[in-house]
C-alpha cells in the first residue's frame, strides 16, 4: 500500500501529463490546475474552541484501535480494523450523504467539537454540479455497521445553514488546485455527540516539521470502500462488509507540500475522504492533515501518492494564532 520513491514518481507523472486526481468520496476523477475558492461565511456556524482534544471522564482511552487480537490478520495490507469504542477512536465516524440527484454516498468525518464534524467539502457538495447534498448523517464510531447506539446517529438540519465549506468547486472544480487545498467542510449535527464520544484537537504543523521529524510517526483512519473484506481470512466476523468498519494505518507520513496542500502515503480508497491524519503531541491526539484525494497512473490505475488538506484554515476560522 506504500508508494516507494513517490515524490520523484509524482513529478515524473505530472511532467508526462498523465496524472489523474480522484476525490475519495467517490464522486470524480479529474486533473489539477488553478483559481480561487469561495470566501467562507464564518457566521454560518458558531465555531469556537482552542483546538485541544476532549475526552469525556467516563470514556476509557486506548493507544490502539482494537481491544484484543481478534480481527487483526497479518500480511494482508498495512491496515487493521478499528474495533475500539475507546477514545480517541470514538471520535471518528461515517458521514452518510444523499446528493441532490438522490444518489447515496459516504465519507469519513471526525468530531472536533461537541456538535461539529470535520470532513471534506466534496463530501457535502457535488464538485460537478456545485449543489449541496440534500441529506447528511453522522454515524459515530461505526464498527461492523453499528454505532454504540442507534439513538446516536446524528442528522444535519437545514444543511444550507449548518454546513460551512471551504470551496463550492466553481472556477474549475477539482481542476483548480486552490479548490483542492480548500477541500474542507464543517458540519453542525443535531446532537452534542462530542460530550459522549469526545472530540479531537487540531494543530497546524509546518510541512518541514511533519516531513523531517514525523516520518513514519503519523496514523490515519478512514472508512475505505475496499476495506475490510469479510471474505478474507480474519475478517469473517465483519459481516457488514466493506466501508462499515474503519481501517487504521500506523506509521504513515506527510512526504511533501505543494500549492498549499500536503502529499501523504497513508493507505486510502474511496470513502476515506475526510479521514484524519493524526499525530500524538504531548500525549494527546491532534489532527494535522485531512485526507482528500489521490494521484493515480491512469494507464495502470496504480496509486502513486495522496493529497491532504492543511489545518491552518481552522486557525483562521477560530482566530487562533
Amino acid at each position: 500500500m506504500r508508494k516507494p520513491s513517490i515524490y520523484k514518481q509524482l513529478l515524473a507523472f505530472f511532467i508526462a501529463g498523465i496524472v489523474g486526481f480522484t476525490a475519495l468520496g467517490g464522486w470524480i476523477s479529474v486533473q489539477a490546475e488553478t483559481e480561487s475558492p469561495i470566501s467562507p461565511n464564518t457566521e454560518q456556524l458558531n465555531l469556537v474552541g482552542d483546538g485541544k482534544p476532549f475526552k469525556p471522564d467516563d470514556l476509557e482511552q486506548s493507544e490502539k484501535p482494537y481491544d484484543s487480537d481478534r480481527g487483526i490478520p497479518t500480511g494482508i495490507d498495512n491496515r487493521i480494523p478499528m474495533l475500539s469504542r475507546n477514545y480517541p477512536w470514538s471520535t471518528i465516524g461515517r458521514v452518510q450523504g444523499t446528493a441532490a440527484d438522490a444518489k447515496s454516498y459516504y465519507c469519513t468525518g471526525t468530531l472536533v467539537a461537541s456538535d461539529i464534524v470535520l470532513t471534506n467539502a466534496h463530501c457535502v457538495i457535488d464538485p460537478e454540479t456545485h449543489q449541496l447534498s440534500k441529506e447528511l448523517r453522522f454515524i459515530p464510531n461505526a464498527i461492523n455497521g453499528k454505532s454504540q447506539s442507534s439513538k446516536d446517529i446524528a442528522t444535519v438540519q437545514n444543511i444550507a445553514k449548518n454546513v460551512l465549506y471551504g470551496t463550492d468547486f466553481k472556477n474549475g472544480g477539482f481542476d483548480n488546485v486552490q479548490n483542492q487545498s480548500n477541500d474542507w467542510a464543517l458540519i453542525v449535527i443535531n446532537q452534542p455527540l462530542g460530550r459522549k464520544y469526545g472530540y479531537l484537537g487540531w494543530q497546524s504543523v509546518p510541512a518541514s516539521t511533519l516531513i523531517k521529524q514525523k516520518q513514519g510517526k503519523l496514523f490515519f483512519v478512514g472508512y475505505s470502500s475496499d476495506y475490510p473484506d469479510p471474505s478474507k481470512e480474519g475478517y469473517e466476523f465483519l459481516t457488514a462488509g466493506k466501508g462499515w468498519t474503519a481501517g487504521y494505518e500506523n506509521g504513515c507520513s506527510i512526504v511533501g507540500e505543494e500549492s498549499n496542500h500536503f502529499y501523504h502515503d497513508c493507505a486510502t480508497a474511496s470513502g476515506s475522504s475526510g479521514g484524519p491524519i493524526i499525530d500524538v503531541i504531548d500525549g494527546l491526539p491532534y489532527i494535522v492533515a485531512l485526507n482528500n484525494g489521490e494521484v493515480t497512473n491512469p494507464v495502470t490505475g496504480q496509486d502513486i501518492i495522496n493529497f491532504a488538506v492543511k489545518m491552518d484554515f481552522l486557525d483562521k476560522l477560530t482566530g487562533r494564532k
